[in-house]
């Protein structure tokens, strides 16, 4: 009798949890200041999480924990510099001292120059000063994007899921640790388990939120000032046009080689092959020739007799 009560108290809790879920996801979509009221007040920074790295140190914040609205913040960046090469040292030390560091760097060269594109990552409360110093580097700002996305919301019903399962999460322990049957053990065991991997995720999305609001992402993309590159007389470089010049000859120079290999090789065996019958033909006619004038000599022709006056 008491490991049917066990297994049907532990159904009942995660019948509560997926009815409470689905009841949630039926809901109708609410304003922020309906649902929530005056829970988060406006601001532009985001909750201080502890540092550990692991998603256990994520905690349950409330009203009191969370005192300003959530938002992650990005932004775009085209500039016109003089050299990017020599700039892209710059940007990364500059971003080293407001305590954030590049994510990522490439450098691609075409005909005018080298283009170079990167992400920064630094902290939210130094975004205007990295991008106050990042305009300060070029000679102008082709383009520039900014943009923020609000996600208190998310952080908050990410919280109130967290605290019901971690709710239900004990409860299950208290009514496993009271059972006596195996199979009754087992049975809550596997709740438990599914309970606890809900848990992990919530707790890795409300980390990843923590860490994106805390980090703003700037991505910038420096191309070279055509007025600071070297002057070219219509693009015409000498040490291009020997290069050229010589690649040209020793192609030719190759040609002729292979040409008079393929003639020795090829060509002249060939040739002979194929002339080879009318030279026969030629040869056996004169033979003919000659022993027909051997055989006939041709008399000497008589001269016209002239009449006697």
């Amino acid at each position: 009798m008491t490991s049917r009560i066990i297994r049907a108290t532990a159904r009942l809790f995660v019948a509560l949890i997926a009815l409470a879920g689905c009841a949630r996801a039926a809901a109708p979509a609410a304003t922020y200041e309906e649902r929530y009221g005056d829970a988060v007040a406006p601001a532009a920074e985001a909750p201080q999480q502890p540092s550990g790295g692991g998603s256990a140190n994520v905690q349950s914040p409330d009203s009191q924990t969370i005192a300003n609205r959530m938002v992650v913040r990005n932004a775009s960046l085209t500039l016109v510099v003089d050299d990017p090469s020599a700039q892209l040292d710059a940007v990364a030390h500059m971003a080293g001292e407001l305590q954030g560091y590049v994510a990522s760097s490439s450098a691609s060269k075409y005909q005018q120059g080298v283009r170079v594109a990167m992400t920064l990552r630094v902290p939210a409360e130094q975004f205007e000063e990295a991008l106050r110093r990042l305009r300060a580097l070029a000679s102008e700002v082709r383009e520039e994007q900014i943009s923020g996305q609000d996600v208190t919301a998310e952080y908050i019903d990410l919280s109130s899921r967290l605290k019901n399962l971690e709710a239900a999460e004990a409860q299950l322990r208290e009514i496993m640790d009271n059972a006596t049957n195996t199979e009754d053990v087992l049975s809550v065991f596997n709740q438990l388990t599914q309970i606890r991997g809900e848990i992990e995720v919530i707790k890795g999305r409300m980390q990843f939120l923590s860490q994106s609001v805390a980090l703003a992402t700037i991505n910038v993309t420096m191309l070279p000032d055509a007025l600071a590159q070297p002057v070219q007389i219509a693009g015409w470089r000498p040490e291009g046009v020997v290069k050229d010049a010589v690649e040209a000859l020793v192609s030719i120079l190759q040609g002729l080689v292979s040409l008079l290999i393929w003639l020795v090789i090829v060509a002249i065996p060939v040739g002979l092959v194929l002339v080879s019958p009318f030279v026969a033909l030629i040869l056996i006619l004169r033979r003919r020739s000659r022993r027909k004038a051997t055989q006939h000599p041709q008399s000497p022709p008589v001269p016209p007799t002239q009449p006697n006056l």
